[in-house]
């Protein structure tokens, strides 16, 4: 992407943001992201900014947050917050009533949703028997549980701290405790046989979880995966084990309806989909981002940094890159609203038209949509129509 063109804090906008980039800003979906990046230990294939730490003085951490909520206020305007997310590291790690506190913070600040999706990361293994109950209680409505592999020989090859006892029990205790609820797997792992996950899969699905999120493993650099030379599943197998997945989860019930993410009917994630379908969002901790339109800017945010303008090109490859994620792919007028530029003017048509005919894309009037063909290769795909 081009660079994009920083504001002064001073002269940070004051507007407020609309479908159309003028008026109203009711009908744009408006989510809050909060980062906890502190975790007990480093997971050996994770990347994302993270923090391991004893202590931590929680109290001064979440007062600096909402003093940075406050700072955002202005620039939102009237926007109503349809969905709240606390993500990491181990949001789980905060205190509930520290969660309670920022909870209710936002919702005095802003219009807040009736049915507005609150939603939070746990790990399995906590000290504290009664945390999924006091989450409910200090608000949060969606859990979604880091299980990422359903044996104990896989769960250690992770790093991770809890063993499959442990996963179950919180399994068990986040159905008893929440009516929305999700759990996260990692496959494609080292050596991983199809009929294992097989196995894993229908585990899973038979919990009857609203929502699960199946990442496919990959080592990054700078992890202790990659330094110490370990290698995921080879690819043709993985994209075998990514196509039974799809295949599997769709007749027991979970469709996908993003690359990675399946769901019961009317549970898709409200708060990811802000991302997708290139919504309005803030991000509070170290490492969250943001993307805002007010009036006719849309500006990048990022926690502790000036606020940057972003063009409509710069916009339009964003959201060409999460929009094809969806199964329900990218909406042309949704585009056009969101970045100003027209969805045709902006892609190469060349390459869309070469896409569609080697059935990797479908493009009509008012969608373009990957192909399960496509699927396979979107990260090729998106960089072909967008250069």
């Amino acid at each position: 992407m081009k660079s994009k063109t920083r504001i002064p804090a001073a002269e940070q906008p004051l507007s407020r943001a609309g479908t159309d980039g003028k008026a109203n800003a009711g009908n744009v979906p408006f989510g809050i992201y909060i980062h906890w990046p502190f975790c007990k230990s480093r997971c050996p294939y994770c990347d994302f900014y993270k923090e391991v730490r004893k202590n931590v003085d929680q109290e001064s951490i979440v007062s600096k947050y909402i003093d940075t909520l406050n700072s955002y206020r202005p620039l939102t305007g009237d926007k109503t917050v349809t969905s709240i997310f606390f993500g990491g590291g181990t949001p789980s790690l905060i205190k509930p009533c520290l969660i309670e506190k920022l909870i209710s913070h936002i919702q005095k600040s802003w219009p807040c949703a009736a049915d507005i999706e609150i939603s939070l990361e746990a790990n399995p293994n906590t000290d504290t028997p009664t945390l999924f109950p006091d989450l409910k209680t200090a608000g949060v409505n969606r859990l979604s549980l880091g299980v990422q592999a359903l044996n104990d020989a896989d769960l250690k090859l992770l790093g991770r701290t809890h063993n499959l006892k442990q996963a179950l029990d919180s399994l068990g205790m986040v159905l008893q405790t929440f009516d929305n609820h999700s759990a996260d797997l990692i496959y494609a792992r080292p050596g991983q046989r199809s009929e294992d996950w097989e196995k894993e899969l229908e585990q899973i699905s038979g919990f009857g979880l609203k929502h699960i999120s199946l990442y496919q493993l990959t080592i990054e650099e700078g992890t202790v995966f990659a330094g110490k030379g370990i290698r995921p599943l080879e690819e043709n197998a993985a994209a075998e084990m990514y196509s039974f997945t799809d295949n599997f989860l769709n007749r027991h019930g979970y469709p996908k309806y993003e690359v990675s993410n399946f769901a019961v009917p009317g549970f898709r994630s409200r708060h990811n989909l802000i991302y997708w379908q290139g919504g309005d969002y803030i991000g509070i901790g170290m490492s969250a981002q943001g993307r805002i339109r007010a009036g006719e800017k849309i500006y990048a945010q990022e926690y502790g940094q000036p606020l940057e303008i972003l063009t409509p090109e710069e916009r339009a490859e964003e959201l060409v890159i999460m929009g094809l994620r969806l199964t329900d792919g990218l909406d042309k007028s949704l585009f056009r609203q969101r970045c100003g530029l027209d969805f045709n003017s902006f892609v190469n048509q060349k390459n869309l038209s070469t896409l569609v005919e080697h059935g990797f894309l479908e493009d009509g009037k008012a969608f373009v949509r990957a192909t399960p063909k496509g699927f396979l290769v979107l990260n090729k795909m998106i960089e072909e129509l967008c250069s």
